[in-house]
């Protein structure tokens, strides 16, 4: 698989991916990021993200049904690998493990 590293847009991706579960398309993929990072996205940096996630090993991906409502245009649905769920655990677990080190007293000076 080329590269391991997972850049903080691609984490952004990833999640929102695993938590879109069947309906992790594009459009919603973009809506979820949003959401969560209060941020605009412009859609090709998504897609961009999703198909470098793939090229990767992190993701899957296959064409859904196509339906009327998108004139017959089919839907291409994105699935983290079980490589996509440990590299985001071991994220997580590093991040939990950084955020255990800090004072607390460090954090109530930004109050």
């Amino acid at each position: 698989m080329k590269g391991d590293s997972l850049g903080e847009f691609e984490e952004l991706v990833l999640l929102a991916t695993c938590s879109l579960g069947d309906e992790a398309y594009a459009n919603t993929i973009k809506d979820e990021v949003e959401t969560h990072s209060e941020r605009t996205y412009n859609l090709s940096a998504i897609h961009a993200a999703l198909y470098r996630l793939e090229e990767k090993g992190y993701l899957n991906s296959e064409l859904g049904a196509p339906t009327q409502k998108r004139g017959g245009k089919r839907k291409r649905i994105f699935q983290p690998t079980s490589y996509g769920i440990k590299s985001l655990k071991k994220n997580r677990e590093m991040r939990e493990s950084l955020w255990q080190n800090i004072d607390l007293k460090t954090l109530r000076m930004a109050d």
